[in-house]
């Protein structure tokens, strides 16, 4: 292999291959895909505890007196207007309206954010930072190689987390993140979590991880917390209805395309990247609504995969971004985006074509699965 193609290793890797994961080549980094089985990393999460490896994705910092000026400006959200100590849900977007990614944007300081990006994207989302920051008293830094992230997620995780630190978990709200200490460890702790359970995510510098994911793999022992890798996080994501760049989106769909025009922000100040292609969009869509992203749960045992066409009346409505069998529902599953007519809960006769064969789906609202508060 030559240096370029070389995949990247977290600094937890040679533990994850003392635990016998399965390895796998995720936007070039080589990463557990499961540890056992996927079915029970998964059945872990939803119903006790399971500990993943995320230090692949991009965290970029944005600091400076104009950091959220220039936020504002290369992002679709409204940055300026989040609280210290507090994240936000937005995306980044070409001049066309076409989203380059989704990202988190937490803010840690008066002047300080850290953007973190999808590993697949992390290089797009930084060069495009970069080129935006001109003329902004702010400086775009690369802190990828800086953190490692491990994230415990499931309905046990809150009891986990409380023996390892005395951070404030109870005040810590949905989409906010605190520094504090974890097993001795300095983090950010943040919770915002990509499985549709309640969770954590630690950010912490990489000679720490592995300390850190033994401590919280001792303190989760008698909870039932288990190791778990990409594959059983698909999933789990999937059931929560949570978009995947490269699948529900992608640069040829806008954030309206996608069903999440809320997250663009034309109310606040100034000009943005995108803002003229997105207020077309806006607009088109209220009076031609696009495809709409819809749930899909089999009849049969066929599991759909993405770009399988979705059919009605012999006709093609539309077409699977992700799919994969649901351990919780114990059935096949899929997203698919379709036209607008076939959009609503328990439209009849909509089926995906399966390798030549039309299997019967009922169509849902999403998310599947919506855990108990």
């Amino acid at each position: 292999m030559s240096s370029s193609t070389e995949l990247r290793h977290t600094a937890l890797d040679a533990l994850h291959r003392s635990l016998g994961a399965t390895m796998t080549d995720f936007a070039g980094w080589d990463m557990p895909l499961r540890y056992g089985s996927e079915r029970d990393e998964h059945t872990a999460v939803r119903t006790r505890a399971g500990l993943f490896d995320l230090s692949h994705m991009g965290e970029i910092t944005v600091t400076g007196p104009q950091a959220a000026a220039l936020l504002d400006f290369a992002l679709v959200g409204n940055i300026g207007g989040v609280r210290t100590g507090r994240a936000r849900y937005t995306m980044i977007c070409r001049a066309d309206g076409g989203i380059l990614d989704d990202l988190i944007v937490y803010r840690l300081a008066e002047t300080d954010y850290m953007v973190v990006a999808n590993a697949s994207n992390a290089q797009v989302v930084l060069d495009a930072l970069v080129e935006r920051a001109a003329g902004f008293d702010a400086e775009v830094r690369d802190d990828r190689d800086a953190y490692a992230l491990i994230a415990v997620q499931g309905p046990e995780s809150p009891g986990i987390m409380k023996a390892l630190t005395d951070a404030d978990l109870d005040g810590l709200k949905y989409y906010a993140g605190l520094p504090g200490t974890v097993a001795g460890v300095p983090a950010l702790i943040a919770r915002t979590g990509y499985t549709g359970e309640d969770g954590f995510e630690l950010f912490v510098r990489p000679e720490h991880a592995v300390a850190l994911w033994q401590a919280l793999t001792g303190a989760g022992s008698q909870a039932g917390l288990v190791p778990c890798g990409l594959s059983c996080r698909d999933t789990l994501r999937l059931e929560a209805g949570m978009p995947l760049y490269g699948h529900e989106l992608s640069t040829s769909l806008t954030p309206f395309d996608a069903g999440l025009g809320r997250v663009v922000k034309f109310e606040k100040e100034g000009d943005f990247v995108g803002r003229e292609a997105l207020s077309e969009a806006a607009a088109l869509a209220e009076r031609r609504p696009p495809r709409v992203l819809v749930g899909l749960v089999a009849e049969g045992r066929r599991v759909p995969r993405a770009g399988y066409a979705v059919v009605a009346g012999g006709e093609v409505i539309g077409e699977v971004t992700s799919g994969a069998p649901s351990p919780t529902l114990g059935k096949p599953i899929a997203m698919a985006y379709v036209d607008a007519a076939h959009a609503a809960p328990g439209t009849p006769g909509v089926g995906v074509d399966i390798r030549g064969s039309h299997e019967p789906y009922e169509v849902v609202a999403l998310p599947f699965y919506k855990r108990q508060k």
